[in-house]
């Protein structure tokens, strides 16, 4: 779903490049013209795909679902590159092909003169007319009649850049960064697990009952000591108690002591330990439920306790996964640095453990891709004032993603994070080719410019866009929480880059740099220019000059 974005916005870039060059023209050199039109600029944006995918699918990458994820958008990027580069544009050829030989583009047959459609029923002119029946002759920019590019023309393009209209869309840029900024600050990696889990299933309720009415204890550690240890002892009584205060144990160790203690019995060594557990202790009612707690074995005539295992319950507060990954991170260093060698564990620390990660990483991953967005930009330097732009509309539409997914209770984890990767990309996938055909134009005014911006990408970006959302709507058919969550972030992803390519950079591009006045000086200069120069035009008489 994620690749269909780019793969798209390369077809439908292409095929807009395809439509503007002239229909006179020999297919070869339309297909030339479309190609060196378009392929720069897709090249640099798959190898920006390729690159921050690349590093998400290295080795420096802890998080395996993190890792295929990204593997799979690197073979994607490839592979619908070279569709674009290869088969893509031998469709084009063919179908250069057949318009030049006026073929038909679907049934391959040759089209019929109009005097013969005349005389056919109305759906059989509509199935067989190429489009060009009632001209003698194809025009040279027929691409100006597409429907969406009319559209912008003739209606979209006066609307947008009318003075009444501009307040109106800095006061919902404000609304928009103000929600945007409100968002942000309420960023937190509260992951819940119930969005791992398919929406209907039964472990759903469980967990919401769970942390409705017990959410102020963690889950049931498991402590296993996995070596034979002197329960005996004084001191190892001692270091047991200190690792377990602050929690309620279920502990076997803790019952026997006390066990001991009410019978009055002396268990200081070894053998005497040992005997009184599994003669007296272990056979009472009320403790036999401890013997899977203990593992013994039997050395010729002495038992011994090769390990043992106790449960644990922490209270926590109302921020429950947070303080239960701090209760990890300060056990497990203990595991390795006392004299005691234990584990903790439960099942939901898979899942806590892959959340403690899901935002570091993946964090990383983006961070690199912003500094390598800037080394890009700034060694392929096409205008500065427009990687400038580029780098202003691409943080906006990425904080705009991440406040708005806040406010719309989307977790921060890993999923939404590398959605956040996606964003960047998608967003200069849309973003740069509107921006560096503004900064480049050479019409007078920055109106002008941005009209002639909008005609010449608009149609594209509109169609892809349109594509990658109406392609998210099977999404909210899946019966899982994550699937959800994956729809609301590249909704978020679509609508904010839609809302900047045609609303936000339109109106705001009027309004500050770069200026256009040098552009009509040349204009000017150039003219005055061509008006001093004398033509001379020699006729095939040497001695006949003519002055024009």
């Amino acid at each position: 779903m994620a690749e269909a974005g780019h793969g798209t916005k390369g077809v439908f870039e292409l095929l807009s490049g395809w439509r503007r060059t002239r229909e006179n023209l020999p297919f070869k050199d339309r297909v030339a013209d479309a190609y060196s039109d378009v392929m720069v600029t897709y090249t640099m944006t798959s190898s920006l795909y390729f690159i921050t995918f690349g590093m998400g699918a290295s080795p420096f990458t802890n998080i395996e679902a993190v890792k295929v994820f990204c593997q799979n958008m690197c073979v994607s990027i490839l592979l619908n590159y070279f569709y674009i580069f290869s088969f893509f544009g031998s469709c084009l050829v063919f179908a250069g092909q057949l318009e030049q030989n006026r073929y038909h583009s679907i049934f391959c047959c040759k089209i019929p003169s109009a005097e013969y459609l005349d005389r056919k029923p109305v759906w059989f002119q509509t199935v067989m007319s190429d489009g060009h029946q009632q001209t003698s002759h194809h025009e040279t920019n027929p691409y100006q009649h597409h429907f969406i590019q009319h559209f912008l023309r003739e209606h979209y393009n006066e609307w947008i850049t009318n003075i009444y209209v501009k307040p109106f869309v800095v006061i919902l840029y404000l609304i928009y960064a103000s929600f945007s900024f409100m968002g942000c600050l309420q960023i937190s990696d509260r992951a819940n697990i119930i969005n791992l889990l398919a929406s209907d299933s039964p472990s759903v309720s469980y967990a919401m009952v769970q942390q409705k009415y017990f959410s102020n204890y963690s889950p049931v550690i498991g402590f296993y000591i996995y070596e034979p240890l002197e329960y005996w002892n004084s001191s190892v009584q001692e270091d047991l108690r200190r690792l377990c205060s602050g929690f309620t144990a279920v502990s076997w160790v803790e019952q026997y002591y006390q066990f001991l203690k009410v019978s009055n019995i002396s268990a200081n060594n070894k053998s005497d330990f040992i005997s009184v557990l599994q003669s007296s202790f272990l056979k009472k009612p009320e403790f036999q439920h401890f013997r899977n707690d203990i593992i013994f074995s039997k050395a010729g005539d002495e038992n011994n306790i090769i390990a043992s295992r106790l449960y644990l319950v922490a209270r926590t507060s109302r921020d429950k996964q947070k303080e239960v990954i701090e209760v990890l991170e300060k056990l497990r260093p203990l595991s390795l640095s006392k004299s005691i060698r234990f584990i903790v564990f439960n099942p939901s620390f898979v899942f806590m453990d892959h959340y403690g990660l899901s935002v570091t990483v993946p964090v990383l991953i983006a961070g690199f891709g912003v500094l390598l967005v800037l080394i890009l930009t700034f060694f392929l330097v096409i205008h500065p004032l427009g990687n400038f732009w580029l780098i202003l509309s691409v943080t906006s539409i990425e904080l705009g993603v991440l406040g708005l997914m806040t406010l719309w209770n989307v977790d921060m984890d890993c999923i939404s994070i590398l959605c956040l990767i996606y964003t960047l990309n998608f967003a200069i996938d849309h973003c740069a080719p509107l921006l560096y055909t503004f900064v480049l134009a050479t019409e007078h005014t920055r109106t002008q410019c941005i009209k002639s911006s909008l005609q010449e990408h608009g149609t594209a970006i509109l169609q892809n866009v349109t594509s990658f959302l109406i392609g998210l709507v099977p999404l909210l058919f899946v019966p899982s929480n994550l699937t959800f969550t994956l729809f609301k972030c590249l909704l978020l992803t679509g609508g904010c880059t839609l809302l900047h390519c045609f609303v936000i950079l339109p109106v705001f591009l009027t309004f500050f740099p770069p200026s256009k006045k040098h552009h009509k000086k040349k204009k000017r200069a150039k003219r005055k220019e061509r008006e001093e120069i004398e033509c001379i035009e020699i006729q095939e008489n040497p001695d006949h000059v003519t002055t024009v």
